[in-house]
């Protein structure tokens, strides 16, 4: 029979033979927030991130590669896919909408169709879609292909938030219709600390879109 110092000890060990569970770090989230040369937010900005060497991973987002029609407009105004997306065209009006685009990486024509159907397109070449509808003129709509894992839209307050990055210094290009730049881009560089907001003031021309 075992004495209890005995008792205690096997129950002393049998607790440090446990497994010990370590729970992985969230990836850190930095957030970006872009404004114009006034410092006033924009919002629907894409910012991309290029990857530092080494990194590979392939570029894949929370949200649905779908661009909605309602409302008689595009919903979301903004849609970020990766390079090779199928983008999904659903139509969610009463009325027939024919979906185009004109823009180099991607031109594209659907023709007429109804309320609740869905047209599918993809988009191989990374770059910026500008998506019209024949029959409502004033409908207008961006997709912007891209190759980077490290992408965003900027939200009411400009502000972005990059998943997956630590500190350090990275190629940033900046997208927005009304930017001043070749394509509405502005390229530069962004220098991201854990823990702080980092701020991009970019020139913007004046227009509705803001």
């Amino acid at each position: 029979m075992r004495s209890p110092s005995q008792l205690r000890f096997q129950r002393v060990a049998v607790g440090l033979a446990a497994p010990i569970v370590i729970s992985a770090a969230p990836p850190p989230i930095l957030p970006v927030q872009i404004v114009d040369q006034a410092g006033v937010p924009l919002r629907d900005a894409v910012i991309e991130i290029r990857p530092p060497a080494g990194d590979t991973r392939r570029p894949a987002f929370r949200w649905r590669n779908a661009m909605a029609q309602k409302g008689q407009a595009f919903l979301p105004g903004t849609l970020i896919v990766p390079k090779g997306a199928v983008v999904a065209f659903p139509n969610l009006d009463t009325v027939r909408h024919s979906i185009y685009s004109f823009s180099k990486p991607g031109p594209f024509k659907i023709d007429l169709y109804g309320q609740d159907q869905t047209r599918t397109q993809q988009f191989k070449v990374a770059g910026t879609i500008s998506l019209g509808c024949n029959i409502h003129d004033k409908m207008q709509g961006y997709i912007r292909v891209t190759d980077t894992p490290y992408a965003v839209r900027s939200d009411l307050n400009g502000i972005g938030a990059v998943e997956g990055l630590g500190r350090g210094s990275y190629d940033v290009v900046v997208w927005h219709p009304l930017v001043r730049g070749a394509g509405g881009e502005w390229r530069g560089k962004l220098v991201m600390e854990p823990g702080k907001r980092t701020r991009i003031a970019v020139p913007v021309r004046s227009g509705s879109a803001r």
